[in-house]
C-alpha cells in the first residue's frame, strides 16, 4: 500500500470512528434524555440515516433506537410522534432486518391509531409507514390483523394523491402476502378504487395494483355487488382491458370474469352493454397467455347461445359474427365480421413482428462476452 492509500485508509477510519461516536451520542439522548432531547435525537436520526450509506441504518438500529422511537409513537406531544415517525420511516427504507424489528417492537398498534388521527399529515405518513413496512414478508400477517385495511380503505377517497397511492401499494402489499386476500378487502373500497383507476393512466403501476385489488374483490359476492351497482363500475373494467398495460388488462378482464362466471345471466348484458367485445378480441391476440385464456373463457360465455369450451376458431368468428350483428345489423353483420377478424390477425401479427424484433435486438454486440 502507498503512503497516499495509507492517509487515505487513516482518514476513512478515523471518519467511521467519528460516525459511530455521533450514532452513540444520538443514541444516548433518545433513550435517556428528556422529551425534548429525545424529539431531537429523532430528528438528528432522520437526517443522518437520509445522508448516509445503507449500513448507517443498521448501526442505528444496533445501537437501540428503535424501541424508544416506537414508544415515542405513543406520546400525546405530535412533535415526539412525528418525529419519531420520520425516524422510524427511514430507518426502515432498504433495510429488511429494521422493517421486522419496528414491528416487533410494537409499532403497528400506534401507527393504526395515528391512521384515525385528525392530524391529516400524521395521518399520511403512518399510511406512508405502513405500506414501507408492509413490503417485508414476516410483517405481512401482523399488519393484516391490525385492522389497518379499513382505515387504509378511507385514505381511498380522503387522503391527498401520494396518500391515496400508499394506501394502495400497502393494501396490495397486504393481499399479495395473504392466503385469503378477501379476507383484508371488504366491498367498501370498491368505489374509491373504480374511481382512482377511471382517473390514473390505465397504463401504469397504480393501475395495475387497482385492478389487482378489483379482482380480488370480484372473488366476493358484496364485491360484485358493488362492481356492478356503482355507475360506471363496469364500465371502468371495460376500458382498462381495452387501454391498460398487459398486467392491469390481465386484472381488468380476470374480475370481469369472475363477475360473469358467477352468474352468466345477471352480469353478461351488463358486460356487453359497455361495448366488452372489441378490447376483448384485441386481448386474445395482445395480451399474457393467462389474459388471453381469460378473454376466450369470456367471450364464450358473453355469446347468445349457451357457452361452449374450449373456444374454437369458428366458435370465435361466430362471437364475432353475434357482435356485429348487435352493432351494425343483419345485413352488414358479415362485412363487419370479416373486417373485425382481419384486424384481430394483423394486430397478432404486428405483435408477433415486434416480439421477434425485441429478441433480436436484446443481444447487441456489447452484449456477446469477449472471448
Amino acid at each position: 500500500m502507498g503512503e497516499e492509500e495509507s492517509v487515505m485508509g487513516k482518514d476513512e477510519e478515523t471518519w467511521n470512528q467519528k460516525k459511530q461516536t455521533l450514532i452513540e451520542e444520538v443514541a444516548e439522548k433518545l433513550i435517556g434524555g428528556d422529551l425534548d432531547a429525545k424529539i431531537q435525537a429523532a430528528r438528528d436520526i432522520r437526517k443522518l440515516v437520509r445522508k448516509s450509506p445503507v449500513k448507517t441504518r443498521s448501526k442505528f438500529a444496533a445501537a437501540g433506537v428503535i424501541q424508544p422511537l416506537v414508544s415515542m409513537l405513543l406520546s400525546p406531544n405530535v412533535d415526539a410522534r412525528e418525529s419519531s415517525l420520520l425516524a422510524l420511516l427511514n430507518l426502515a427504507v432498504r433495510n429488511e432486518r429494521n422493517k421486522v424489528m419496528i414491528v416487533t417492537f410494537g409499532a403497528i398498534p400506534p401507527l393504526v391509531e395515528l391512521l384515525n388521527f385528525q392530524n391529516s399529515s400524521l395521518r399520511e405518513l403512518a399510511a406512508a409507514a405502513i405500506l414501507t413496512l408492509s413490503a417485508a414478508a414476516p410483517n405481512k400477517p401482523t399488519i393484516a390483523a391490525s385492522g389497518a385495511a379499513p382505515l387504509l380503505v378511507h385514505l381511498l377517497s380522503s387522503g391527498t394523491v401520494q396518500g391515496r397511492v400508499d394506501a394502495v401499494t400497502a393494501l396490495h402489499n397486504l393481499c399479495t402476502g395473504s392466503e385469503d386476500p378477501t379476507l383484508i378487502l371488504n366491498a367498501r373500497a370498491v368505489p374509491p378504487l373504480i374511481n382512482l383507476l377511471r382517473e390514473c393512466k390505465k397504463y401504469s403501476k397504480f393501475a395495475e395494483k387497482t385492478t389487482a385489488l378489483l379482482e380480488i374483490l370480484s372473488k366476493t359476492e358484496d364485491g360484485r355487488l358493488a362492481i356492478s351497482n356503482l355507475e360506471g363500475g363496469i364500465l371502468t373494467l371495460v376500458e382498462t382491458v381495452e387501454d391498460g398495460s398487459l398486467v392491469s388488462t390481465e386484472h381488468a378482464v380476470g374480475a370481469l370474469l369472475t363477475l360473469c362466471q358467477s352468474c352468466r345471466n345477471k352480469y353478461r348484458e351488463l358486460i356487453l352493454k359497455e361495448g366488452a367485445i372489441p378490447g376483448l378480441l384485441r386481448l386474445t391476440a395482445e395480451g399474457t397467455t393467462e389474459a388471453q385464456e381469460r378473454a376466450r373463457t369470456l367471450l364464450d360465455l358473453l355469446r347468445d347461445s349457451p357457452p361452449e369450451k374450449p373456444l374454437t376458431s369458428s366458435v370465435l368468428e361466430r362471437i364475432v359474427y353475434d357482435f356485429a350483428k348487435r352493432v351494425d345489423g343483419a345485413d352488414k353483420a358479415a362485412e363487419t365480421a370479416k373486417r373485425l377478424l382481419q384486424d384481430m390477425v394483423h394486430r397478432s401479427m404486428e405483435l408477433s413482428l415486434s416480439q421477434m424484433q425485441l429478441r433480436a435486438g436484446s443481444c447487441t454486440p456489447s452484449d456477446i462476452p469477449s472471448m
